[in-house]
C-alpha cells in the first residue's frame, strides 16, 4: 500500500488503550510556530503515521496555520502557546489544538482578495478538517481541528 495515500496507518501501540496524547508549550514566535509543525510531524511518526502520508501532511498544514494564527493574532508578550495532539479512536479522528493567551480576538474565516498574500489560513483549515472550532478559556482560547484517520 502506498503510504502517500494511506491516512489510516496508525500503529496498534498508538491506538491501544487510552487516547494517545502529546502536548508542548512553545514560544509565541515565528520560530515557535515552525517548531510546532516539526513536533507534530515527529510525534505522528512516533505514533506510526508515516512521514509524507496524507495524514502527516494534512496535520502539518493545519498545525502550521493554527500556530501561525496564535503567534500573529493571539500573541500576548511573555506568554507561550500550547500545541496538543490527541488520537480520538472512538470517532476515528486526530484532534489538533492550539491554545493562546489572547481571548479577545476570535478567529474567523476570511476569503481574502486576489492580491492578498495572507488571511486564508482558516479557509485552508476549514477545507482540510472534518470539523474545527474555538473553545473559550478563562485566559485565552483554544482553536481546534479534527482530521479523519481514514478517508
Amino acid at each position: 500500500m502506498n503510504s502517500r495515500n494511506s491516512t489510516s496507518r496508525v500503529s496498534a501501540a498508538a491506538t491501544a488503550g487510552a487516547s494517545p496524547e502529546f502536548s508542548q508549550l512553545l514560544s509565541s514566535t515565528r520560530r515557535g510556530a515552525r517548531l510546532a509543525r516539526r513536533f507534530a510531524v515527529q510525534q505522528l511518526h512516533h505514533w506510526g503515521v508515516p512521514y509524507d502520508s496524507d495524514l502527516s501532511d494534512t496535520a502539518a498544514h493545519v498545525v502550521a496555520e493554527l500556530a501561525a494564527n496564535a503567534v500573529t493574532h493571539g500573541h500576548v508578550p511573555g506568554r507561550d502557546f500550547l500545541l496538543r495532539l490527541v488520537f480520538l479512536q472512538d470517532v476515528g479522528r486526530l484532534r489538533i489544538e492550539v491554545t493562546d493567551a489572547c481571548g479577545e480576538r476570535r478567529p474567523e474565516v476570511r476569503r481574502g482578495g486576489e492580491d492578498d498574500t495572507s488571511g486564508r489560513g482558516l479557509l485552508l483549515v476549514d477545507a482540510l478538517a472534518v470539523d474545527w472550532g474555538v473553545t473559550e478559556r478563562a485566559l485565552g482560547k483554544t482553536v481546534w481541528a479534527e482530521l479523519a484517520l481514514r478517508e
